[in-house]
């Protein structure tokens, strides 16, 4: 008779059991499932399976539950909550993925499944599917949109960096702004630029520059990588720390090809970090050719300056001269007015008609025959001289008129 052999559980062949050979010795359930899923583990520690998503169901506890399935058969997998982190969004049913994750047993149940902590997808699905969504969700709070975006300034006398600070990104901005800048002021916020914990030092880098406000702009960004390299900047919390950002921020993310979140809700998106910092700052030549440009517009602006005032002196010169004339003409007129007013009511005047005015010694004026006595003398005068006199006789009488 064949005698059976059983496993020790750690992986080698053991000597004949004892329990579970007999109705007396039987074994529980839960030994059973217990002892099969540390067999199970023992043997399949970390695996990557490739096959297509399907039944998936997000469990209220926060857990993923679906199945791994191919043409010939199906293995059941839970993500826990816990390990979601890792992955940039859930998957979707029909979606073509590999997974890493090892094999154990749900002793409660005795349900053999794959304890997945990692999903990539067939192509960029995975990631494509993430980045719509954070993007969806940012722009319907109008983060997106270009009329909140603001001018970089020009030129800057401090320009904040937050990425790696032993990264080529770093090295290729400052080489650059060496080159081209007139002394702006270079300060590195460090962070992380890759794995779990470089989205919540991006945001919280970006956080510090913000309170600290002496910098007049801020790059983010780090060099090229994978998607998995990039992720960070694909991140919510990234993205919305940019947007809250009061120093207008440039994103320069990977290679030109590289599009994250971060780029969409920065003030401006470059291509590259060395780009940035020639979008950063200006050169040598640009502040040159600045200053030719504005010396040039201000003589300009000078020169019109001139001529529009001197037409406008020739004009007040000439409204000048034609209300002069217009105001003599009118004072001639109201003085011709006056004089003739005053010829009518001239003392000349009256004595051009006949008449004559009779004055004692002193020049005063004798109007009444009360003021002629015999024997005194007078002055008679007449509109073209004067006759002297003496009083001969006084006699009062009516008027003859």
């Amino acid at each position: 008779m064949r005698q059976r052999l059983s496993f020790d559980f750690t992986g080698s062949l053991a000597a004949p059991a004892t329990i579970g050979t007999t109705p007396d010795n039987a074994m529980s359930v839960w030994d059973l499932t217990a002892r099969t899923r540390e067999l199970v583990e023992s043997r399949l520690r970390g695996i990557w399976v490739r096959g297509e998503i399907s039944d998936f169901k997000r469990h209220r506890n926060g857990h993923w539950y679906f199945c791994l399935r191919d043409r010939e058969a199906q293995v059941r997998c839970v993500v826990w909550s816990g390990d979601q982190h890792r992955m940039p969004a859930a998957p979707d049913d029909g979606m073509q993925v590999v997974v890493f994750g090892q094999m154990t047993v749900f002793a409660a149940r005795g349900d053999l499944q794959l304890k997945v902590s990692r999903i990539d997808a067939e192509g960029d699905g995975l990631w494509r599917k993430a980045m719509e969504l954070t993007l969806g969700k940012l722009r319907k709070e109008g983060l997106l949109d270009e009329a909140r975006k603001r001018r970089i300034p020009q030129y800057p006398r401090c320009v904040a960096v937050v990425t790696s600070p032993d990264g080529a990104a770093l090295r290729d901005i400052v080489a650059v702004m060496r080159k081209r800048n007139l002394g702006a002021r270079i300060v590195v916020c460090p962070a992380q630029v890759q794995g779990d914990t470089a989205a919540g030092e991006i945001a919280a880098a970006i956080r510090r520059v913000g309170r600290w406000a002496k910098a007049d702009v801020l790059i983010v960004g780090r060099g090229g990588g994978s998607k998995d390299d990039l992720w960070a900047f694909n991140d919510e919390r990234v993205a919305r720390a940019v947007a809250q950002s009061p120093v207008p921020v440039i994103s320069a993310v990977g290679h030109e090809v590289d599009m994250t979140v971060c780029d969409a809700v920065a003030d401006l998106r470059c291509p590259t970090p060395s780009a940035a910092a020639v979008a950063a700052c200006a050169s040598r030549d640009d502040v040159r050719k600045a200053l030719a440009r504005a010396g040039q517009t201000l003589s300009e602006t000078a020169q019109r300056r001139i001529r529009n005032d001197r037409r406008d002196i020739e004009k007040l010169a000439s409204r000048l001269a034609q209300s002069s004339t217009r105001i003599v003409a009118r004072k001639k007129a109201q003085l011709g007015t006056c004089a003739a007013r005053l010829n009518a009511l001239s003392p000349l005047a009256t004595l051009s008609r006949g008449y004559a005015v009779a004055r004692d010694g002193s020049g005063k004026t004798l109007t009444s025959v009360s003021q002629f006595v015999p024997g005194a003398e007078f002055d008679l005068l007449l509109h073209d001289g004067r006759v002297e006199g003496r009083t001969e006789r006084v006699s009062a009488k009516d008027r003859p008129w």
